[in-house]
């Protein structure tokens, strides 16, 4: 029998194509769960529970670029569109249906501005498809990490949330671990952004009373979270931050819902 913790072999869609193959679904990484060191573990654990459940996925590997995001958010709109049109090209000549990513901002522009310059896919976030993994019994939550009891929050990323409307997903996914589920007091449409979209990833804050992490961190500690569900790869960085910044590391944990579904299932 397999090991289920061994090396997993991720296919490109270069590789798929040259045995005239299509795969089920394309998972998107993005530019955090390629480079950023935190970000490519949660890269690694949606690889995990696709190998687990069986769905045949590839990657575009090296081929794949930025969705344009951050050049959008920016302004530079001329950027954006140079790069969305490589991509919608890429993706169209691999004739990709259906694409999963691990990035809400990948997700929110692939899904919303890409149909604008004639890119249509069917798209979902990891949450969205780790919810609908649960429903159709094919993760159960058992054989790993019991979260039984444990007092877990969740962070609403922006372009999930108030960008497309998905809350119910994520919370769904951490209800189904018998967990305590608590609420920040700004969650949902009322949820507080973790101070890096619009591209402020990339560049130091505007002079301020308050770094906006360091506000949400307040959210977290006043909820008594022992974990903090997030399904963001900046939200992951700026609540990591926020919380080393307020020494609350050995009480308070980061971890991303793939992550935590990969934990629950001993995969």
């Amino acid at each position: 029998m397999e090991n289920p913790k061994s090396e997993i072999k991720i296919p490109t869609m270069a590789e798929m194509a040259a045995e005239g193959k299509e795969p089920e679904i394309l998972f998107w990484v993005g530019c955090a769960g390629s480079f950023d060191e935190r970000a490519r573990k949660i890269t690694r654990d949606i690889c995990k529970i696709l190998h687990h459940v069986g769905i045949s996925y590839a990657v575009l590997g090296t081929e794949e670029g930025c969705t344009g995001d951050p050049a959008k958010r920016a302004g530079n709109e001329f950027l954006f569109q140079m790069q969305a049109m490589m991509t919608i090209q890429l993706l169209d000549g691999y004739n990709i249906k259906k694409i999963v990513t691990g990035c809400p901002h990948c997700f929110n522009t692939i899904k919303n501005e890409y149909p604008g310059l004639g890119g249509n896919y069917e798209v979902i976030h990891h949450t969205q498809l780790i919810q609908q993994l649960i429903n159709d019994g094919k993760l159960k939550a058992e054989g790993g990490e019991s979260f039984k009891g444990k007092r877990i929050t969740y962070h609403d990323p922006c372009y999930l949330g108030r960008g497309n409307n998905v809350y119910e997903a994520p919370r769904a996914a951490l209800e189904f671990l018998d967990t305590e589920l608590i609420e920040m007091k700004r969650c949902k449409s009322n949820g507080l952004c973790c101070g890096a979209g619009g591209a402020q990833m990339f560049k130091e804050p505007e002079p301020g009373k308050k770094d906006i992490n360091m506000e949400r961190v307040a959210d977290v500690i006043e909820a008594k979270a022992q974990v903090v569900a997030a399904a963001c790869p900046f939200c992951m960085t700026m609540l990591t931050d926020g919380i080393k910044h307020q020494d609350k590391q050995q009480e308070i944990q980061v971890l991303d819902i793939a992550e935590i579904t990969v934990k629950a299932n001993g995969l």
